[in-house]
């Protein structure tokens, strides 16, 4: 091998560097650890609420080893945590450095958001009153509902099904004021059909770029955003968010920012009273036979108020009668009065009545009743009267800000600073000059409620664009609406249309599990490859451990974030990565077989191996590729990890394992490439494969019709993620009964249809329900939560809350572990995107099969094997999925799983092929049949050896490894048993049968050298 000294070097600093890179992360763990124990020990749990004081507490121990500063000299500079001698290192830089954990392994919360394009539609068209276009809108939303097309399409759709002579390009619809550079009257439909289209994504663009500006805010260590192709929909994953509402917030406000001049409690009190009399009113003329009994001060407005006022401070309840609108208190400046917060609907709708707003003096009526934000545990709302307009539209809006910050008002609360245009100043200037002159107030409103309604003391007005909204809000809250004002406001309503909420208690466990099948599986690796290759198998598990280090370094230095299925994908790579070295060895045996000395062999076996080493790995990075282009979230995690493990996994092989042996071999040891018990294993074995083909094909074809029958008639077991729903993993104290369980939730006053599965132990349920499927509100969300605590209430420990159920509650974590929710949209676009993952696969092995081994037959042979390996698997999930004590539903991750089961096959199938073409040149007199069981017969001990190591890792991931990954083993487990048999007995077979019968065979025999010269 020549070089050796550069891949020494190479090897060296590739080592050291994951090494280093890996240290941030233990240290970013112990530094964390220490703020749990000091949370703990801060915290008992005598104490109440403890778990939230502890998680605070925890929070406060971390933060203040990124903001504390001691003095150095002259100067304050952050803490440093970390001395590596040449360099120290803060918290926040350990932090940045430590390898990222996904959603399911550190906890976060995975989005998609859907941008309406129903309201940037209406915004192109200016709020249009056309009945035309606007029964398009609404008939658009119901296509949407069986729909695959996007809205746009659907929208199109509806136009031309009932436009008449309607033209898109109207001046009432499209052709108006706004849009007069792109759309003219006389133009086509088509015509505007394609501007839309472009001005659809524009704002989806504009959409896009204004989340991820607000989730770089954020603060979340690798947060990711990507656009879902042309549907309007944002994918975003922020590992380690724990508030969900904050989230919410966060991503689906709108930040419609406004400045307007207030009426003052004097002057819309009146009118607020004159309201509740009309109520008062109106009750007695639908009571008359009561009116004698109802004694009711109506003297004057200044008895009202005092008789209102004297209610509150004797704390009488007994006031519906007189105060119906149920006034708390009079207001006093911009606040006209307050109320409680519960009937806030029933006070807006009463004073925006018609027949009340008559009443408002002309120059009020366009005036304009709004909320102000209200204080936190507080049951009462202030309300507030601004001054609006014909058009509705504010003197100054959101659209001038420029720049927004965190910051304090003068009574040290916090609040937001903003800075305007030049544009914004001027008007903002000329807005508080008149509120000075007037003692006037300016309310700021954002999505129509009121932060805050400031008077102006600065006479002239305030010059330069600057302003200041302070609130009730915590710091927290300030910090994220400065971060939503200064990345601006979306150009459309957003909803979340799938949410994904993990828990950092089900993250440990799958951390604990996870590491305990990663030692098992790499402990059996390790002893397996010493028991059958002896000495050489030692050089073999050293490559093995620094490939292992290799790719938790790439991981780390790339930034990669690690998830749950990554791992999976990490184990598998010890499980195929030994494939590398069992073919070197194994063609080494075979030059040592022959006679030649043991330098030679060990050259040419190397030489040898690397067709197939090259082959069986690149198929099965192509289908890592394409999990990665098609997979999202935790999938593509799981791909990230097997296309690095596959790149090093070649890297140690090749390289690592070749400089060991021949560093062993130079100082005079004797390798043997094997031990007493395998020397002759394998040796003379010699099956006559093709002979026994019918009777495989006969074998396979009653397992894919048994497999088709069962896919055609009981179906498959569709997780939420294709059928759409709320899915939720609850733990109880002690094991429960699924029957028991399954009655309570499919009661019609409940859920009436809920399916419940064991996960795992007995004491943990996997509850999938369709109730409200549809409504995708956070209202929904929390009445299908609060139904299920309310129903599993007798199986929960007593006393338990809904606040602790939400949660988990104790060290074992006893309530909602994990909920998911996707809807019925969503679910057609993952059954569609998972059909062409399989087959963009398969079309890109044939091809690259094609291209490898230049005769089609070898290309349908392969995708033969590896259709009828997707197939019984599927088949074997449908005939096993109602009784397995385990969950098998095909969601996401089981994509992964056939995925990779086609990987696997390719893998095999290759290696197979690799030597029979290898044959084929070598042994040109060879009968052709005589040629493909030489081949077959010749990697026996390669594909059993790989086969049996896989399995083995799979088999201890299976049994000590997450619950959550079960099924997909389950899957990878089937997969490498057909896959295996295909190899030998279908893709072999049938490419021997249609190259004899395509006059193939001839042709094939006579390729001379033709590889090689090549």
């Amino acid at each position: 091998m020549q070089n050796k000294g550069i891949i020494k070097l190479f090897a060296l600093l590739f080592g050291l560097v994951s090494i280093y890179q890996l240290s941030f992360t233990f240290k970013a763990n112990q530094i964390e650890d220490e703020a749990q124990m000091a949370a703990v020990a801060k915290y008992d749990e005598s104490v109440e609420n403890y778990q939230d004081l502890r998680a605070q507490a925890e929070i406060d121990y971390l933060d203040s080893l990124k903001t504390s500063k001691i003095q150095v000299g002259d100067e304050f500079e952050p803490i440093e945590v970390y001395n590596l001698g040449l360099s120290q290192y803060t918290y926040s830089e350990v932090e940045n450095n430590a390898m990222k954990l996904g959603l399911d392994l550190k906890g976060g919360i995975n989005a998609i958001i859907q941008i309406s394009v129903k309201d940037i539609l209406k915004g192109l068209a200016n709020n249009s009153k056309d009945p035309v276009f606007n029964k398009a809108l609404a008939d658009a939303e119901e296509l949407q509902k069986d729909a695959q097309e996007s809205y746009l399409e659907s929208f199109f759709r509806a136009f031309d099904a009932i436009k008449g002579d309607t033209k898109l390009a109207s001046p009432d619809i499209f052709a108006n004021r706004d849009l007069s550079d792109d759309i003219k009257f006389d133009m086509s439909d088509d015509e505007v059909k394609t501007v839309l289209e472009r001005k659809i994504d524009e704002s989806i663009v504009s959409a896009f770029e204004v989340l991820r500006n607000r989730i770089d805010g954020f603060g979340v260590s690798s947060p990711n955003i990507q656009r879902l192709g042309n549907s309007g929909r944002i994918l975003i994953e922020l590992p380690g968010a724990r508030d969900k509402k904050r989230v919410v917030d966060i991503i689906t406000k709108t930040a419609q920012l406004q400045f307007w001049e207030t009426y003052k409690a004097e002057e819309m009190f009146p009118y607020v009273l004159q309201v509740n009399q009309a109520l008062v009113e109106a009750a007695q003329e639908d009571s008359k036979e009561t009116a004698e009994n109802a004694e009711v001060e109506q003297d004057s407005v200044t008895n009202t108020i005092d008789e209102l006022t004297g209610q509150i401070e004797t704390d009488s309840t007994d006031v519906a009668d007189v105060n119906p609108l149920g006034i708390q208190s009079p207001g006093n400046g911009p606040v006209i009065a307050r109320f409680l917060a519960k009937d806030k609907e029933e006070v807006i709708a009463a004073l925006n009545a018609p027949q009340n707003r008559a009443q408002l003096p002309a120059e009020m009526r366009y005036a304009k009743f709004v909320w102000g934000i209200q204080e936190k545990d507080s049951e009462f709302a202030e309300l507030y009267a601004i001054k609006g307009n014909r058009d509705g539209v504010p003197q100054l809006s959101g659209a001038v800000i420029t720049d927004a910050r965190q910051d304090y008002d003068q009574i040290s609360r916090p609040a937001v600073s903003m800075q305007m245009n030049a544009k914004g100043a001027k008007i903002w200037e000329e807005m508080t000059k008149k509120a000075n002159e007037e003692d006037g107030n300016i309310a700021i409103v954002l999505d129509d409620i009121v932060y805050s309604a400031p008077g102006v003391s600065q006479v002239g007005g305030i010059a330069g664009g600057n302003s200041q909204i302070s609130g009730a809000f915590s710091l927290t809250e300030a910090v994220d609406l400065a971060n939503v004002l200064r990345a601006g406001k979306l150009p459309a309503s957003a909803e979340i249309i799938q949410a994904d909420e993990v828990g950092p208690s089900l993250g440990q466990e799958a951390i604990d599990s996870g590491m305990k099948s990663f030692l098992i599986a790499l402990a059996f690796v390790l002893l397996w490859m010493i028991f059958y290759y002896g000495k050489a198998g030692i050089f073999a598990d050293v490559a093995l451990l620094l490939n292992i280090l290799l790719i938790f370094g790439v991981l780390a230095s790339l930034g990669a974030v690690l998830t749950l299925p990554g791992i999976a994908g990490i184990v598998l790579t010890i499980g195929i990565s030994v494939d590398a070295n069992v073919l070197i060895f194994e063609r080494i045996r075979e030059e040592i077989a022959k006679g030649k000395s043991q330098k030679e062999s060990i050259k040419d076996g190397f030489a040898n191996a690397l067709s197939s080493i090259l082959d069986a790995n690149i198929t099965t990075g192509l289908t890592a590729l394409i999990l990665f282009v098609f997979g999202t979230g935790p999938i593509k995690g799981f791909a990230t990890t097997l296309i690095i493990g596959i790149l090093t996994s070649l890297f140690t092989a090749i390289f690592i394992t070749r400089l060991l042996i021949d560093w062993w071999v130079n100082r005079g040891g004797k390798l043997d490439f094997s031990t007493a018990m395998t020397k002759n294993l394998f040796k003379n074995v010699n099956i006559n494969f093709l002979k026994k083909r019918k009777i495989a094909y006969v074998i396979s074809g009653v397992l894919i019709l048994a497999s088709l029958g069962s896919l055609f008639t009981t179906g498959l077991d569709q997780g939420i993620d294709f059928v759409g729903g709320r899915t939720y993993q609850v733990r109880f104290e002690q094991p429960v009964s699924t029957e028991e369980i399954s009655s309570v939730l499919n009661d019609p006053a409940v859920f009436g249809s809920a399916e419940i599965k064991t996960i795992g132990t007995a004491n943990q349920l996997k509850i999938s329900t369709k109730y409200k499927v549809e409504d995708n509100s956070v209202e929904a969300d929390e009445e299908v939560q609060t139904k299920l605590f309310e129903a599993l209430k007798p199986y929960l420990p007593d006393g338990m809350s809904y606040a602790e159920f939400q949660d988990g509650s104790g060290d074992e974590k006893i309530g909602k572990m994990l909920s998911s929710k996707v809807s019925p949209t969503i679910a057609d676009d993952i059954k569609k995107s998972s059909l062409w993952a399989v087959l963009g696969s398969l079309v890109v092995v044939f091809l690259y099969i094609l291209f490898r081994f230049k005769k089609w037959q070898f290309s349908l042979g392969a995708v033969a094997a590896v259709f009828h390996d997707v197939l019984i698997v599927l088949g074997i999930f449908s005939l096993t999925w109602k009784f397995m004590p385990f969950s098998m539903e095909i969601d996401q991750a089981f994509i992964a799983a056939i995925l990779t089961v086609i990987g696997y096959s390719l893998n095999d199938t290759v290696v197979v092929f690799d030597r029979i073409r290898e044959f084929l040149n070598e042994h040109t007199s060879w009968e052709f049949g005589k040629t493909i069981n030489a081949s077959l017969n010749s990697t026996l001990s390669r594909t059993l050896n790989t086969s049996v190591t896989t399995l083995v890792v799979l088999l201890a991931m299976f049994m000590f490894g997450a619950d959550s990954l079960r099924g997909l083993l389950f899957a990878l487990i089937i997969g490498v048993l057909v896959g295996t048999y295909s190899s030998m007995f279908i893709a072999t077979p049938l490419m021997y049968d249609t190259a004899k019968k395509g006059d193939a065979a001839e042709s094939l025999k006579k390729k001379v050298k033709e590889e090689d010269e090549e």
